[in-house]
């Protein structure tokens, strides 16, 4: 049954095969046993009252296509019920008193939560081995990074012990784990889905997105995830064009005279042979499907490193000042002073790499730094994106590796943040823009030594183009299988 697509089990659920209490407690039992460390926090009672109140929706046939389904939720979505931590000691006792927007609307729908997923502390990571409660461990290969800071839901996903997942994407955090687990997972535009309830790291990049075994699947959730959400400054209005829609709706769209642009910039110095084979030969099934290459060029990509390193940290910053111990979170039990109480709660309720990047973001935002590094990173910002307005015009989408590399090992860039910073290479400028992107499976790399792991191929769109990107991705997956991989002993 776990092997089941969401669209499948909908089937199931909908012509009385089985029920919505019986296939959650089939998922609670395969969480239970994994040993990936991708769940931080389940209660069985809880889910399984969900599950009794949406088999009463079938009795009264008033389910919809997701109702009963198993969802599971990056623990940067708080939950009423469940612990809310965002992977930090910071948080780690805290339950919230109301659920995100992204949580409230799935269970509207009918959606089944199983319980919260590791992420690298407050999203802040590509590995999720920044996590104060242990790494996620790859179930391809238990030596390897899952990728982050949404590496418990792609482990899930992969693993087969969730049928779906939210996630969030700040530099990349939803594309480069689906990439390292071999499943789908699609960022939409910037101010698309609510960042109500949604834990804060930055807040102009921020932006949450599903993940599943198929462009399908990511289309029937994201349905119910996008909309305008009064209690979101950030959020898109209707008037903008953040609408509810069938995302669905172009997945039997022919692929013929769709126009690929592959910019340069991706295919240079840094790309691992083994993703580029990989990512050349999804390129190809593209072309015997209908679509045609065009050579492209975002000349800005190399600068969305500094970019975002100064612009994330900066924002991260400000958001988190609000974990001072006073009125929620971690509090060092001994102090002198308040002063003393502000500075150990921090010190202790704060991991390295959140430390790290609070110190860079509090510099660029100092009187005397301001403009020559935040105010700078924000014009270029700009230029990124104009980039990509400039390639659009001869283009219909973009495609190109997710990451330089497979998943590294365990442990590898733990001492070489830098290195893991370079990693995000093809994933920021697209955040940086608020463009929409996903990843989609496209085969396996060789360049490790510890056998197989997986290879994202990334489409990148227009603002919108969600639905585009989606009916691409899903004419892809009817002629390959990538996605229907699972690890060994799923």
């Amino acid at each position: 049954m776990h092997t089941k697509t969401i669209k499948q089990l909908s089937a199931l659920l909908h012509a009385k095969q089985v029920s919505a209490t019986e296939l959650t407690q089939h998922y609670l039992q395969r969480a239970a046993a994994s040993d990936l460390n991708a769940f931080l926090h389940i209660d069985p009672a809880l889910s399984l009252a969900q599950a009794g109140a949406a088999d009463a929706r079938f009795a009264a046939a008033s389910a919809g296509p997701l109702t009963g389904i198993p969802i599971a939720h990056k623990d940067i979505f708080v939950t009423e019920g469940w612990r809310s931590t965002a992977g930090s000691k910071m948080l780690a006792n805290y339950v919230s008193p109301f659920n995100a927007t992204v949580v409230e609307r799935f269970g509207q729908a009918g959606m089944v939560t199983l319980g919260k997923l590791n992420c690298d502390e407050f999203a802040m990571g590509s590995s999720n081995q920044n996590s104060a409660f242990g790494a996620v461990l790859n179930p391809w290969d238990k030596l390897a990074v899952p990728g982050g800071s949404s590496g418990g839901s792609a482990a899930a996903i992969a693993a087969r012990i969730a049928p779906a997942a939210t996630a969030t994407d700040t530099g990349g955090s939803i594309r480069q784990p689906a990439s390292f687990c071999g499943v789908t997972g699609i960022k939409p535009t910037y101010g698309r889905v609510s960042r109500f309830g949604m834990i804060a790291f930055a807040s102009s990049l921020d932006q949450g997105g599903p993940m599943a075994q198929t462009a399908e699947d990511c289309a029937m959730l994201l349905g119910e995830m996008v909309g305008f959400d009064e209690r979101d400054s950030t959020s898109l209005t209707a008037a903008q064009g953040n609408v509810r829609e069938d995302f669905t709706r172009d997945l039997a769209e022919p692929l013929a005279g769709l126009r690929i642009g592959v910019p340069k910039e991706y295919f240079g110095e840094g790309l691992a042979s083994d993703v580029e084979a990989a990512v050349r030969a999804a390129l190809e099934q593209f072309v015997k499907l209908g679509a045609t290459l065009v050579d492209i060029s975002l000349p800005k990509t190399s600068q969305s490193i500094p970019v975002y390193y100064i612009i994330a940290p900066a924002e991260a910053s400000s958001n988190l000042s609000r974990f001072d111990g006073v009125r929620y979170g971690h509090r060092a039990s001994e102090y002198k002073d308040l002063a003393d109480m502000y500075k150990k709660s921090r010190a202790e309720g704060f991991g390295r790499e959140v430390q790290r990047r609070i110190m860079v973001g509090t510099y660029v935002l100092c009187h005397g730094y301001y403009d020559a590094y935040y105010l700078k990173a924000q014009k270029i910002r700009r230029l990124i994106a104009d980039d990509f307005q400039a390639a659009l015009a001869s283009c219909d989408v973009i495609m190109g590796p997710v990451a330089p590399t497979v998943a590294w090992d365990l442990g590898e860039k733990t001492d070489d943040p830098v290195s893991a910073y370079l990693a995000d290479i093809y994933t920021l400028s697209t955040s940086l823009a608020g463009l929409p992107g996903m990843s989609i499976p496209c085969g396996f790399g060789q360049g490790d030594k510890n056998g197989q792991r997986p290879v994202g191929l990334q489409i990148i769109g227009n603002y919108f183009a969600e639905a585009k990107l989606l009916g691409i991705a899903h004419q892809y997956q009817q002629v390959t299988d990538w996605h229907t991989r699972a690890p060994a002993g799923v």
